[in-house]
């Protein structure tokens, strides 16, 4: 069993636990919020989100070969077919290119989002389970690592042609592939952080010239939280934010000094995933469990705006897998029956109240 999954097992079980004793409590009441459409996907166990605007895409995970291609309403147009292990996907800021993580094969491919042809393939290295990805323009960023304790950072220096790799940024070593996470609106900026892990260390770094990687700061073992999910940044890249296993909040740093807590937005038991709206006006928290609403807006001060309960096959939301539309009018949520995939997953659409 993988770390991903033995990690659901783990909340599974004690989210059913939770649920013969009583339910964790919600926050107070917000706005009503429009029903959610669902779209059945085709595959079991995906791995990430990402909207384009016009076109949204989801990957199969470890044991797929497949990235499944819907229209902004989620209907399905097509699919991204022969990959080896699709996992984490990242855009361009422009949204013309997708990155995506081919964990099975060592490799990070790209494609165009308008032809959904392959423009790129970056050979990573057997072993090296490639998993999580940021952009910061010049640079692509990925996590990778198979065993304990070899997960590190490495970056695709797109400004050279050929394309260069570098392995080995990081200034200490993660027990898995790092989380990564990037800011629209400022290439300066890395956050990372453990998965999993209890406690999950997040570390903020700047890049400087050539791509090198010097810490800005960290959190602590006080103030990180527990069994690490999702991580972001605000656009400006002078916020960070969590989802972590516990406490029940998903949390925000500043950049500056992260071993400080700044805002936190309640949600249920078992945050899991966490985005930012492109215009920083909104976050987007998501949890793993069945008697809880699955995701929560907030404004940036913490108030809640509404919440969803994901409709639909009783299923939980993937880690990790949020992503607010460019626009901010939608958010797209992808779902799982946990770690026993033998229902087809789902993507939800979630209609977002204007401010």
């Amino acid at each position: 069993m993988s770390v991903r999954h033995s990690k659901k097992f783990i909340l599974l079980t004690t989210a059913l636990l939770a649920g013969l004793t009583g339910a964790a409590a919600l926050p107070g009441v917000a706005l009503a919020a429009a029903a959610p459409t669902v779209t059945t996907l085709p595959f079991s166990d995906p791995f990430d989100v990402v909207s384009t605007g016009d076109r949204v895409f989801v990957s199969g995970g470890r044991e797929s070969t497949q990235i499944a291609v819907t229209d902004a309403a989620g209907t399905i147009t097509g699919t991204i077919d022969g990959l080896e292990g699709p996992t984490k996907l990242q855009l361009s800021n422009d949204r013309r290119t997708l990155y995506v993580t081919l964990r099975t094969a060592g490799e990070i491919a790209a494609f165009d989002t308008g032809s959904l042809l392959r423009s790129a393939t970056y050979d990573i290295g057997d072993g090296t389970c490639p998993s999580s990805l940021a952009f910061t323009g010049r640079y692509v960023w990925f996590g990778y690592g198979c065993g304990g304790w070899e997960g590190n950072i490495g970056r695709i220096d797109l400004g050279r042609q050929p394309a260069v790799i570098t392995k080995g940024l990081a200034d200490t070593s993660f027990y898995t592939p790092p989380l990564l996470a990037s800011a629209l609106r400022n290439t300066k900026v890395l956050l990372a952080g453990d998965e999993g892990q209890s406690p999950s260390g997040h570390i903020a770094y700047s890049i400087g010239a050539g791509g090198a990687l010097t810490r800005i700061s960290a959190t602590s073992s006080e103030n990180s939280g527990g069994n690490g999910q999702d991580l972001a940044l605000d656009p400006a890249g002078v916020t960070a934010f969590s989802a972590n296993g516990a406490p029940y909040q998903v949390r925000s740093f500043p950049v500056a000094d992260m071993s400080k807590t700044a805002t936190l937005y309640d949600t249920g038991a078992y945050p899991s995933a966490v985005d930012i709206s492109r215009d920083g006006t909104r976050v987007a928290g998501g949890i793993f469990a069945w008697y809880d609403p699955d995701v929560y807006i907030f404004n940036p001060d913490g108030t809640l705006v509404t919440r969803f309960e994901l409709g639909g096959t009783d299923h939980t939301l993937v880690p990790g897998a949020l992503s607010w539309s460019p626009n901010g009018r939608r958010l797209y949520a992808v779902s799982n029956d946990g770690y026993l995939h033998t229902t087809p997953a789902q993507l939800h659409v979630l209609p977002i109240p204007s401010a």
